[in-house]
């Protein structure tokens, strides 16, 4: 469960370090341009001080050369079918199977430095509630290395057909699926599929996660005018038909989004298994209609994306070079603002702050988008993965006048 609000910091004294878990993170770069320490405890950011003035009885990490930020988060994943495109015939739904590349498309993005994901999980069909039960299965084994949330996806809604696929949306939500969504685009009834899907948010107090190409500016229209207000959250995408609506159109439908308080997560990595197209929602334009923007990966080396990487820090690079966001803008999507979707507090790199980081090697928000190899990951105020990567060069003039690394082991010429 998320947490509510950041609580007040604790004391500074040694007295407050005698935790046996506190951790001091030495030496980090902040996007500010200052080196600090940051000493973790409980969970959280106890004090951000200058190198060297937090005295502290902790396990200290040595985090020069990185830049220190806040962690990113997966608004948009698909366990269910996550590292399945290798399989031969059609993907398997046997519970450990889809447990099985839940659990390893999970770690696979915390390595990237993801602690909390959502993963849209399908239900009915051939698989009734057996991928469901495997993913939440996986979200108990991830206990205490990243936060995993699942949204139930219904195939269809409405008509005599719907009458199951409602009964089991419900059975869902009381087995753990604490979001509600699916694709009411393919459903016959796509107005009355969203009807039906926040009638059970609202029944259970859930948040709503709809796939849409966001296409057809009248239903997107009527989406938004029926979930204005929702509490506590409607976010759909991944909207790269609102891209194709001519300009003046895709302009309208980013105003009525904004004004009903709706989330749009985009997929710069590629498509998923719920959408018809592969493309990326209007970034820039949602954005100066005050639409939050979040960023997420979709398909991760299933059918819809074979290459799919999974990794946050890529959206956020993708977001900057090919849609000309700012990098501070292109990272808040795949952090602060992936965040407010999963319903988490947000993140500073300040004393009282969710102690949920992730350490960069580089100085430079824009380096890092653009080489972000080695990674450090914090949740919950404890190192959870570690990624190094060296290059070294072989032993030539070149390399040798601009002091790069060169191979300790055999010499290539």
């Amino acid at each position: 469960m998320p947490d509510s609000q950041p609580q007040p910091p604790h004391s500074s004294s040694p007295a407050s370090s005698g935790d046996p878990a506190a951790l001091l993170l030495c030496g980090a770069r902040l996007t500010d341009g200052r080196t600090v320490d940051v000493r973790l405890g409980g969970g959280r950011i106890e004090a951000v001080g200058t190198v060297g003035s937090l005295s502290a009885y902790a396990t200290r990490v040595d985090l020069s050369g990185y830049l220190l930020l806040p962690a990113p988060a997966e608004p948009h994943a698909h366990g269910d079918t996550a590292l399945s495109a290798d399989a031969d015939g059609p993907v398997s739904y046997d519970p450990q199977d889809v447990q099985r590349r839940a659990t390893e498309a999970a770690l696979l993005q915390l390595g990237h430095g993801a602690t909390a994901l959502r993963s849209h999980i399908r239900i009915g069909d051939v698989q009734g509630l057996g991928a469901l039960a495997a993913v939440l299965q996986a979200r108990r084994a991830l206990r205490g290395l990243a936060e995993l949330t699942a949204v139930a996806m219904p195939r269809v809604l409405t008509g005599v057909a719907g009458v199951d696929g409602l009964a089991m949306l419900r059975d869902a939500v009381k087995m753990g699926a604490s979001v509600v969504g699916g694709c009411p685009d393919r459903d016959p009834d796509p107005t009355g599929y969203v009807e039906a899907v926040l009638e059970v948010a609202s029944e259970h107090g859930c948040p709503v996660d709809l796939h849409t190409d966001g296409d057809d500016p009248a239903r997107l229209a009527r989406l938004a005018a029926m979930t204005g207000g929702l509490r506590p959250g409607v976010t759909i995408g991944p909207c790269g038909g609102l891209g194709r609506l001519p300009a003046e159109v895709a302009s309208r439908a980013a105003d009525q989004l904004a004004a009903a308080g709706v989330t749009v997560a985009c997929l710069p990595q590629g498509g998923c298994g719920g959408a018809e197209r592969r493309a990326t929602a209007p970034v820039r334009l949602l954005r100066a209609a005050g639409v939050r923007v979040a960023a997420g990966s979709g398909a991760l080396r299933d059918v819809a994306n074979p290459v799919g990487r999974g990794d946050p820090l890529e959206a956020a690079y993708l977001l900057a070079s090919r849609h000309g966001l700012r990098p501070e803008e292109a990272y808040d999507a795949v952090s602060t603002s992936a965040r407010a979707v999963l319903g988490l507090p947000e993140v500073r790199v300040e004393a009282g702050f969710p102690a949920e980081l992730l350490a960069v090697r580089g100085d430079r928000l824009a380096g890092a988008l653009s080489l972000a190899y080695s990674r450090i990951v914090v949740h919950r105020g404890r190192v959870v993965a570690r990624t190094s990567a060296v290059r070294e060069y072989c032993n030539t003039p070149a390399a040798a006048a601009l002091d790069l690394p060169r191979q300790g082991r055999t010499e290539l010429s």
